[in-house]
């Protein structure tokens, strides 16, 4: 199968999420250039790369579970998505062991993470949802196992 270059995966994903925005109201595809950065300088291939670039597709209902079945990608970016996608009402605990045991997949989250709990991008929110916010991340990096 061919699978889609990355520009062409940023463009699908830009796409994808152009009617969204952030808790914040910024457009949501920075936050997905901000994550696909992260991997790339986190040492992340193009598997790795595209799946930041989708990775709350599914998640966010910008993208069907069914689209990503056939998409162009590779099935490790495809793996990597799937890993990625919370379900509703999924314990953090069985998620982050899906994220564990996912090859390439703990990069992809450890970037979502850092952009997701980056100071000046929490500093917008109110105190009430920044704070929730901070505890949920920490949790999740503790689950991970990656550094507070």
């Amino acid at each position: 199968m061919n699978v889609l270059p990355l520009p062409e995966v940023e463009r699908l994903a830009r796409a994808a999420h152009a009617a969204q925005t952030d808790k914040a109201g910024r457009p949501y595809a920075e936050h997905l250039a901000a994550v696909a950065e992260g991997v790339r300088t986190r040492g992340g291939d193009p598997d790795q790369i595209a799946a930041a670039w989708l990775h709350d597709s599914v998640e966010d209902h910008a993208l069907t579970e069914e689209w990503l079945d056939t998409a162009a990608v590779s099935p490790r970016t495809r793996a990597i998505v799937r890993a990625l996608t919370k379900h509703p009402g999924e314990p953090s605990e069985a998620y982050a062991r899906r994220i564990l045991a996912t090859p390439g997949a703990l990069l992809v989250k450890e970037a979502d993470l850092a952009h997701n709990a980056d100071p000046g991008r929490l500093a917008v929110l109110d105190e009430d949802t920044r704070n929730r916010l901070t505890g949920k991340y920490a949790r999740m990096r503790a689950l991970l196992g990656l550094p507070g």
